[in-house]
Protein backbone atom coordinates (compact mmCIF):
# COMPACT_ATOMS: atom_id res chain seq x y z
CA UNK A 1 0.00 0.00 0.00
CA UNK A 2 1.53 3.27 -0.88
CA UNK A 3 1.48 6.92 1.50
CA UNK A 4 2.51 8.75 -1.71
CA UNK A 5 0.17 11.97 -1.85
CA UNK A 6 -1.21 12.04 -5.65
CA UNK A 7 -0.74 15.66 -7.21
CA UNK A 8 -3.86 16.47 -9.18
CA UNK A 9 -2.85 17.83 -12.19
CA UNK A 10 -4.54 19.72 -15.72
CA UNK A 11 -3.02 18.84 -18.73
CA UNK A 12 -1.65 22.31 -18.96
CA UNK A 13 0.21 21.94 -15.77
CA UNK A 14 1.47 18.65 -16.34
CA UNK A 15 3.14 19.86 -19.56
CA UNK A 16 4.42 22.92 -17.70
CA UNK A 17 5.88 20.71 -15.00
CA UNK A 18 7.66 18.41 -17.94
CA UNK A 19 9.16 21.32 -19.33
CA UNK A 20 10.36 23.00 -16.29
CA UNK A 21 12.30 19.60 -15.77
CA UNK A 22 13.35 19.34 -19.21
CA UNK A 23 15.38 23.07 -18.65
CA UNK A 24 16.60 22.05 -14.93
CA UNK A 25 17.83 18.64 -16.53
CA UNK A 26 19.33 19.88 -19.79
CA UNK A 27 20.27 23.75 -19.34
CA UNK A 28 20.48 24.44 -15.79
CA UNK A 29 22.06 21.89 -14.33
CA UNK A 30 24.83 21.69 -17.34
CA UNK A 31 25.64 25.55 -16.64
CA UNK A 32 25.85 25.20 -12.70
CA UNK A 33 27.92 22.06 -13.19
CA UNK A 34 30.46 24.98 -15.53
CA UNK A 35 30.17 27.54 -13.02
CA UNK A 36 31.33 24.80 -10.30
CA UNK A 37 34.54 23.85 -12.44
CA UNK A 38 35.17 27.51 -13.26
CA UNK A 39 34.69 28.82 -9.37
CA UNK A 40 37.05 25.55 -8.38
CA UNK A 41 39.79 26.38 -10.87
CA UNK A 42 40.64 29.43 -9.17
CA UNK A 43 42.08 27.95 -6.07
CA UNK A 44 41.48 28.12 -2.25
CA UNK A 45 37.59 26.99 -2.13
CA UNK A 46 37.13 28.12 1.68
CA UNK A 47 36.84 31.74 0.87
CA UNK A 48 34.89 31.33 -2.59
CA UNK A 49 31.85 33.05 -3.11
CA UNK A 50 31.41 31.91 -6.29
CA UNK A 51 32.09 28.30 -5.56
CA UNK A 52 29.46 28.27 -2.75
CA UNK A 53 26.82 30.13 -4.49
CA UNK A 54 27.47 27.34 -7.22
CA UNK A 55 27.07 24.64 -4.75
CA UNK A 56 24.07 26.34 -3.24
CA UNK A 57 22.51 26.41 -7.08
CA UNK A 58 22.84 23.26 -7.32
CA UNK A 59 21.33 22.30 -4.19
CA UNK A 60 18.43 23.86 -4.98
CA UNK A 61 18.41 22.90 -8.80
CA UNK A 62 18.75 19.00 -7.42
CA UNK A 63 15.93 19.69 -5.20
CA UNK A 64 13.71 21.02 -7.38
CA UNK A 65 14.73 18.23 -9.92
CA UNK A 66 13.91 15.66 -7.23
CA UNK A 67 10.35 17.59 -5.87
CA UNK A 68 9.13 17.62 -9.97
CA UNK A 69 10.31 14.19 -10.57
CA UNK A 70 7.64 12.80 -7.44
CA UNK A 71 5.00 15.23 -8.59
CA UNK A 72 4.97 13.60 -11.86
CA UNK A 73 5.10 10.10 -10.44
CA UNK A 74 2.23 10.78 -8.50
CA UNK A 75 0.43 13.00 -11.28
CA UNK A 76 -3.57 12.24 -11.53
CA UNK A 77 -4.25 13.79 -14.93
CA UNK A 78 -7.92 16.24 -14.62
CA UNK A 79 -9.75 14.87 -17.08
CA UNK A 80 -13.47 16.25 -18.37
CA UNK A 81 -14.89 17.65 -16.08
CA UNK A 82 -18.72 17.30 -15.16
CA UNK A 83 -21.01 20.70 -15.91
CA UNK A 84 -23.93 19.16 -13.58
CA UNK A 85 -21.42 19.58 -10.18
CA UNK A 86 -18.25 21.36 -9.00
CA UNK A 87 -15.56 19.10 -9.45
CA UNK A 88 -11.74 19.34 -9.99
CA UNK A 89 -11.30 21.50 -13.11
CA UNK A 90 -14.33 22.94 -12.87
CA UNK A 91 -14.21 26.93 -13.42
CA UNK A 92 -17.00 27.93 -11.14
CA UNK A 93 -18.85 31.43 -11.20
CA UNK A 94 -20.22 32.32 -7.66
CA UNK A 95 -21.98 35.64 -6.30
CA UNK A 96 -21.22 36.41 -2.37
CA UNK A 97 -24.73 36.61 -0.49
CA UNK A 98 -23.34 39.21 1.33
CA UNK A 99 -22.50 42.08 -1.05
CA UNK A 100 -23.42 40.43 -4.36
CA UNK A 101 -20.28 40.46 -5.51
CA UNK A 102 -19.29 37.74 -8.02
CA UNK A 103 -15.52 35.95 -8.87
CA UNK A 104 -14.97 33.02 -11.04
CA UNK A 105 -12.40 30.65 -9.82
CA UNK A 106 -11.35 27.52 -11.60
CA UNK A 107 -10.55 24.60 -8.86
CA UNK A 108 -7.58 23.00 -9.89
CA UNK A 109 -4.48 20.74 -7.65
CA UNK A 110 -2.29 22.73 -5.32
CA UNK A 111 0.47 22.35 -7.27
CA UNK A 112 -0.95 24.49 -10.20
CA UNK A 113 -2.99 26.77 -7.26
CA UNK A 114 -2.27 30.54 -8.48
CA UNK A 115 -4.76 33.08 -6.86
CA UNK A 116 -3.43 36.11 -9.07
CA UNK A 117 -4.59 33.96 -12.20
CA UNK A 118 -8.29 32.63 -10.52
CA UNK A 119 -6.86 29.06 -10.17
CA UNK A 120 -7.63 27.82 -6.62
CA UNK A 121 -6.59 24.59 -4.98
CA UNK A 122 -8.92 22.16 -4.16
CA UNK A 123 -7.78 22.15 -0.98
CA UNK A 124 -8.79 25.54 -0.23
CA UNK A 125 -11.64 26.28 2.19
CA UNK A 126 -13.58 27.65 -0.94
CA UNK A 127 -12.95 25.35 -3.25
CA UNK A 128 -13.69 22.19 -0.29
CA UNK A 129 -16.97 24.12 0.29
CA UNK A 130 -18.03 24.45 -3.69
CA UNK A 131 -17.08 20.57 -4.59
CA UNK A 132 -20.25 18.13 -5.43
CA UNK A 133 -22.32 21.07 -5.38
CA UNK A 134 -24.81 22.01 -8.32
CA UNK A 135 -25.77 25.84 -10.02
CA UNK A 136 -27.91 27.49 -7.46
CA UNK A 137 -26.67 25.73 -4.71
CA UNK A 138 -25.69 28.01 -1.72
CA UNK A 139 -22.21 26.95 0.29
CA UNK A 140 -21.21 28.49 3.47
CA UNK A 141 -17.54 28.62 3.24
CA UNK A 142 -15.46 28.28 6.48
CA UNK A 143 -12.64 30.47 6.19
CA UNK A 144 -10.05 31.59 9.13
CA UNK A 145 -11.47 34.81 8.80
CA UNK A 146 -15.10 33.40 9.56
CA UNK A 147 -18.19 32.18 7.74
CA UNK A 148 -19.27 33.16 4.55
CA UNK A 149 -21.94 32.09 2.23
CA UNK A 150 -21.79 31.84 -1.91
CA UNK A 151 -24.21 31.07 -4.85
CA UNK A 152 -22.59 28.92 -7.39
CA UNK A 153 -24.27 30.62 -10.80
CA UNK A 154 -22.40 29.34 -13.29
CA UNK A 155 -20.07 25.83 -14.04
CA UNK A 156 -17.81 25.43 -17.13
Amino acid sequence: MSDRKPVYLTQEGLDDLKIELDDLINVKRPKNIQSIKEARSLGDLSENADYDAAKNEQAQLETRIKTIEKMLENAIIIKEVSKDKVGLGSLVAIQYIDDDEEDEYKIVGSQEADPFASKISNESPIAKALLNHKVGDVVTVDSPNGSYDVKITAIN
